[in-house]
This record gives C-alpha cells, sequence and structure tokens, in this order.
C-alpha cells in the first residue's frame, strides 16, 4: 500500500493537523502537547505523527488529544493542561465528543490495516458502538489522566465470612472474592471502569488491604461507614453535608441525616414485614464525588446505600446503559464545574432486585449539593 492511502497515515496526519492548524491563532508545539497530556515524551508523540512508520496512540491518549484540542482555554495560564470534564462548557464538550468519534474511528482503521485484514481497513466503527464509547467516555466514570483508580469494598466481618463456603484460604475451592462486601456493585462498577478506561491500571481492594499508593489513587469506594473504613475516612475529612449513621443497635437503626441552614432532616430506608421477616421495599443511598482529599489532582466517589441493594442501584445511576446518558446530563447541568457535590437518592426495590434510580424524575431526589467552588 502506498503511503499517501495507508490508514496509519490518516491517523498520524490529523493528529499533526490539530497540533499545527486546529487553531490558526495558536500554534501548539510537541513539548507543550506533551506537557498538556503528562507521562507523554516528545519523541512518543513524533512517534504517533510520523510520516514513514507512525505507532499507534492508546485509546486513553486520543481521548486526552480530544479534550484538549476541544477549546482554547486547554493553552491558558502558566503552562498548557488538560481540564477537566466539568471545566468544559457544553459546547466545548460537543467538540470533544466529535473529535473523539473521529479520532477512534481513524485508529479502527489504522488498526484493521495493522492485523493485514483481507478486506478494506474499517473506517467506522458503526453507529451503535461508536454511541456506546460515546457513552463511555463522557461519563463520570471516565477518567481521562490515565492516572490508576482503586475500587475499595468492606471486608466480610469474620464471624459471617466463616460461614460463607469456600471463604477459608486454606479450603482449595477457596475464592478470594467472597470477603468482598458489596460484590454485586464492586462487579458491576469494575466492568464499567475499565471498559471507559482501558489504558488505566484499575486496582480493587478490600479496605483493610489498603497501602499508601493507594490513597493518593482516584478511589472509589463502595459501602457504608459500618464496614468500610475508607468510606469513614473520607467522609471524615469531605465537607459534605450529609452524615450516614448505621447503629444497627439503636431504636434509630440507620439513616442518612442532612445538616443545613440550622435544621436536619433524616432519611430512612422503607422496610416491611413479610412471613415473619424484614423484606427491604425501598433504600437511600449517597453518591458523592470531590477532590482526593490525600491527593488533590484525582478524585473521590462515595456509592453508599443503607444496604447492599442501595449501593448498587447508586452505582448502576452511572453504569446502566438505559439511565446513565441522562443521568449523567442531569448532574453535568445541576453541578457543573463544582469540584465537590452529592446526590442523595430512593433507590427502589422489586422483589429483592435493586431499581435504576432516574434522577430526571425529582421523587428519586431526595437531596442535592455542590460546593460553590
Amino acid at each position: 500500500m502506498d503511503e499517501a492511502n495507508d490508514p496509519r497515515q490518516f491517523l498520524a496526519r490529523r493528529l499533526r493537523g490539530l497540533r499545527e492548524d486546529h487553531w490558526p491563532e495558536v500554534k501548539v508545539t510537541q513539548a507543550q502537547l506533551a506537557l498538556a497530556l503528562g507521562g507523554v515524551s516528545v519523541p512518543l508523540i513524533s512517534s504517533w505523527e510520523s510520516s514513514t512508520n507512525p505507532k499507534m496512540p492508546p485509546l486513553h491518549r486520543l481521548e486526552a488529544y480530544a479534550t484538549f484540542f476541544a477549546t482554547t482555554r486547554s493553552m491558558e495560564g502558566d503552562e498548557p493542561r488538560l481540564l477537566s470534564l466539568a471545566e468544559l462548557t457544553d459546547s466545548e464538550r460537543d467538540v470533544k465528543e466529535q473529535l473523539g468519534r473521529e479520532l477512534l474511528r481513524l485508529r479502527a482503521g489504522a488498526m484493521g490495516n495493522r492485523r493485514g485484514s483481507a478486506g478494506p481497513a474499517p473506517t467506522s466503527l458503526g453507529n451503535e458502538e461508536e454511541e456506546y464509547v460515546a457513552s463511555l467516555n463522557s461519563g463520570y466514570w471516565k477518567f481521562i489522566d490515565g492516572k490508576p483508580i482503586t475500587i475499595i469494598c468492606a471486608k466480610i466481618p469474620a464471624n459471617m465470612l466463616e460461614r460463607i463456603p469456600y471463604s477459608n484460604p486454606a479450603d482449595p475451592d477457596y475464592v478470594a472474592l467472597y470477603k468482598f462486601s458489596d460484590l454485586d456493585a464492586f462487579v458491576e462498577l469494575h466492568g464499567h471502569i475499565r471498559a471507559a478506561n482501558p489504558g488505566s491500571q484499575v486496582d480493587f481492594r478490600t479496605a483493610d488491604e489498603l497501602v499508601a499508593d493507594d490513597y493518593t489513587t482516584h478511589m472509589v469506594a463502595l459501602g457504608g461507614v459500618d464496614w468500610n473504613y475508607a468510606t469513614q475516612s473520607v467522609l471524615s475529612l469531605l465537607t459534605l453535608p450529609v452524615v450516614q449513621v448505621a447503629d444497627w443497635d439503636s431504636p434509630d437503626g440507620q439513616y442518612f441525616e442532612v445538616v443545613e441552614g440550622g435544621g436536619a432532616e433524616r432519611f430512612r430506608p422503607l422496610l416491611t414485614q413479610s412471613d415473619g421477616r424484614k423484606v427491604l421495599r425501598e433504600d437511600v443511598a449517597l453518591l458523592a464525588r470531590a477532590a482526593n482529599p490525600f491527593n488533590r489532582q484525582h478524585t473521590v466517589t462515595i456509592c453508599s446505600g443503607m444496604y447492599a441493594g442501595g449501593t448498587l442501584g447508586v452505582v448502576r445511576a452511572l453504569t446502566d446503559a438505559r439511565f446513565r446518558d441522562r443521568n449523567t446530563r442531569y448532574a453535568r447541568d445541576r453541578f457543573g464545574q463544582c469540584e465537590a457535590f452529592c446526590i442523595l437518592t430512593k433507590v427502589r426495590i422489586e422483589r429483592g432486585v435493586p431499581l435504576t434510580p432516574d434522577w430526571t424524575r425529582p421523587e428519586n431526589r431526595l437531596f442535592e449539593w455542590a460546593s460553590e467552588t
């Protein structure tokens, strides 16, 4: 194949064109772009733009390109930088998504050629796949900096763990994940985060396994303050007007308390009796996002219900393919560029199955808050 028709060159020329011609009034050097992308060298950028043998950028780097070239504000300030999704205006997000889809199509064509496909190299992901990728790339679980992500669950208490088959390390059929609480929520979220961040390191730990480096990643804490010590610790450091109380032995039991304007309001799960046992009909769950108090360059996210069903429900608010886009749009419209925000939401339980809350319906939102900075 001649160089002019090499699909790899289509991508390389587009990347070079973005840097040199995308903004007529602003020229971006390879050194400036490398600084903005972080962890990228000038020779590596040069290899992506090569006119002889271009290398393929990983997906998360193309996502970063789209974010950087979505706005000239990327070049404002003392040095070039990637703006967060929350900092982008609606029109800038549109530009980012269009650029992202274009670069993904070009990469798909280049990869098809590199694999030596018999037919013409694909130049399109297809509408459904393109929409799927765009949905993953625009959500709150996309971390465009490519930095490590740590999902943290509580460890099942020893007196409960010993009653679970195959939970003993001495057992030949030992399953390590059985010690994780909120396992449904963990499996749902881990798969989604891996899909949205294919180039990132995604680790998972129980709260008692955390090491120093885990605290400075993008932290995601699943589950409540009763078992998950990471949730306890982070909530104590954030200035949220929401407190989770899980005193299972007291008459007050478990609830979220909102303290605002000199008053306090409590939100409790709804339980009924059936055949002599308690049945959860409706849980209350918290989603909170803020700068990581241990490393403000990264984020911390809390997904916590009073019960496991609530934790799964609030996770699915931003992973469920039927609801995540509308919930993401609602949150971005509501909270904009705020560094910290939280939503206290209802999670309806039907025959033991948590239903994904739709935040565009006011009855599902119990409380909302965002920082002013």
